[in-house]
């Protein structure tokens, strides 16, 4: 996908466009394991718990395609295939240390 035409897809707001590429909780927990290194498939799948194997691969490819995923293909049999965040998935880190403080202290808030 050409970079202009991800720019005329993406919102005039810039909270609205990181909604737009992570803003669902596949992706956020997917960037969740990616941010401690690479992962197969089947790791990710088995650390995300209740994602169907198509929904996960559907968003890996969503990300991959936005430029926050890298997928590297081995020639193996059977094949592996690696994922791990690319230079600027690794910038969404302080996003998510930001949600991770902020759910903690909601659940501290509670008791």
């Amino acid at each position: 996908m050409s970079e202009q035409k991800v720019m005329k897809e993406l919102p005039v707001c810039p909270v609205e466009t990181t909604l737009t590429l992570i803003g669902n909780k596949w992706k956020v927990l997917i960037l969740r394991d990616l941010l401690i290194g690479t992962k197969r498939f089947g790791e990710l799948k088995k650390s995300i718990g209740t994602v169907s194997q198509k929904v996960l691969t559907t968003q890996l490819r969503a990300m991959e395609e936005n430029g926050l995923v890298d997928r590297t293909v081995y020639a193996e049999v059977p094949p592996r295939v690696e994922y791990s965040l690319t230079e600027l998935g690794q910038s969404l880190k302080p996003v998510l240390d930001a949600m991770q403080d902020w759910g903690k202290c909601y659940k501290a808030s509670l008791y």
